[in-house]
């Protein structure tokens, strides 16, 4: 019998994170799980494993929002905001080419609070530039470990925090005074910037781009058999299936697809917080003899476990709406937020689980903290310049959350403007929180394990 969190350790506040860990990860601490061994990498990986804790820290009082973001009107919000779930994507899945810097990520999506989202992100700065810091000081392993281009400081990082406040609320003023503007997004990065390489890639990696049959999504993931398009043999990211499993997963899911089922793999290890969730991809695209035509028509679509958004052990409450189940309620938030959704996005119960079904994007390029916290370019405006094209995408998502009136704009306007001095200081606090519970963290993953009492036997 396995021990209980609770005897884990005897600190209250290391109990308590156990506790949280345990309730998602079904363990305490263990360095054999695949999610806790990315997590225990540094304080930012360790944040995006833990979205859970943010809530529960909300619910116990160890956290406590400033009156401006709890005085804003209920919308459809992240969830799991920090700086690495903005990118840029192709609009609508696989089906559009239009390249745009927006959320890329909704799993934990549902109504809540904006000031979740918005103080989630301004601390995630804060642990993305101490990253940073860590990786040039030897600290944490990365190959830029003991590089000798320059990292943000702190002052930049606050810089950077401001800025993001400051875009959020302009964004806002735009949208409140020419509400036609919810149709827009951030559709091109200008040269010279610290996105330019990664906007540009999105662009090549695009349906119709030069680099789209080598270097998209797709290219990337497929090749051509003898009995046509097939997945890649990536074992570290590709498991072939059993054919009776296959054969299970084609009958269920293929009503949901916009064409013939080519192919179906299970997806290993993709993402950080989701890691332990299974996940497939399913090639769809016209039936045989596959040419370079074909190939241009296909597109993969995943198929995910979802479970419940982590906001909600806590605050389900909030919404009516938030009683729907995981995968509904996760695809409903995401065409809410998106100014042009992706056109395949479903859910469907299956073997008593809930799971979502979307379009993978032919171009989707992510941002890691060390893209924008490194280098000439982000200590001299970029890290900055990143945090308010996020700012101004956020707000883009939130307002979307009510299209007939600019309620939640105007509500901004009076409650957020101007409290940068109140809610920088308030990330930079629980940043340094999150460091202190990623150290017990690791502390755990290296402590022997507690044997079973007699009793317990």
């Amino acid at each position: 019998m396995n021990t209980t969190c609770e005897n884990a350790t005897a600190d209250p506040r290391e109990s308590f994170v156990a506790q949280q860990i345990n309730r998602i990860d079904g363990c305490p601490p263990d360095p054999l799980l695949g999610k806790h061994a990315k997590m225990a990498d540094n304080p930012f990986a360790f944040y995006r494993g833990t979205a859970q804790l943010f809530y529960a820290d909300l619910n116990a009082g160890y956290q406590r929002l400033p009156d401006c973001l709890t005085s804003l009107p209920l919308t459809c919000v992240i969830g799991d905001c920090h700086l690495s779930n903005f990118g840029f994507i192709t609009e609508e899945g696989s089906h559009g080419d239009t390249v745009i810097f927006a959320p890329n990520d909704f799993d934990d999506a549902c109504v809540g609070f904006a000031g979740w989202d918005i103080m989630r992100f301004l601390s995630s700065l804060v642990l993305a530039g101490r990253y940073a810091q860590g990786i040039k000081a030897g600290r944490f392993l990365h190959d830029k470990t003991g590089t000798t281009k320059p990292v943000v400081s702190d002052e930049d990082i606050t810089e950077a925090m401001q800025g993001f406040v400051q875009q959020y609320v302009a964004s806002c003023q735009q949208l409140f005074e020419d509400p036609l503007k919810i149709n827009t997004a951030i559709e091109s990065i200008g040269p010279g910037t610290r996105l330019t390489k990664h906007y540009d890639k999105a662009c090549r990696r695009a349906a119709g781009g030069r680099e789209f049959t080598s270097k998209s999504a797709l290219a990337k993931a497929i090749y051509m058999s003898e009995e046509g398009l097939r997945f890649l043999c990536k074992t570290e990211k590709f498991t072939p299936l059993a054919s009776h499993y296959y054969q299970e997963l084609e009958t269920a899911f293929a009503p949901y697809m916009d064409d013939e089922i080519l192919d179906i793999v299970q997806r290993n290890n993709a993402g950080t917080g989701s890691v332990n969730m299974d996940r497939y991809y399913f090639l769809v695209g016209p039936p045989k003899p596959h040419t370079p035509s074909s190939f241009s028509r296909c597109h993969i679509v995943e198929v995910k476990q979802q479970r419940e958004a982590a906001p909600l052990a806590y605050f389900e409450q909030l919404s009516p709406v938030n009683r729907l189940n995981p995968a509904h309620l996760t695809a409903r938030c995401q065409r809410k937020m998106q100014r042009k959704p992706d056109l395949l996005l479903d859910e469907v119960y299956w073997q008593k689980q809930h799971y979502l079904i979307r379009s993978r994007h032919h171009a989707r390029v992510g941002i890691d903290p060390e893209d924008v916290t490194i280098g000439n370019k982000s200590v001299k405006g970029g890290f900055s310049d990143y945090a308010q094209w996020c700012g101004q995408a956020l707000a883009l998502a939130h307002a979307r959350g009510d299209r007939r009136s600019t309620r939640f704009e105007q509500a901004v306007l009076e409650h957020v403007s101007g409290q940068q001095d109140i809610l920088v200081p308030s990330a930079w606090e629980y940043a340094a929180q999150v460091t202190r519970d990623y150290q017990a963290f690791v502390r755990a993953l290296s402590a022997p394990a507690a044997k079973p009492s007699a009793s317990s036997s």
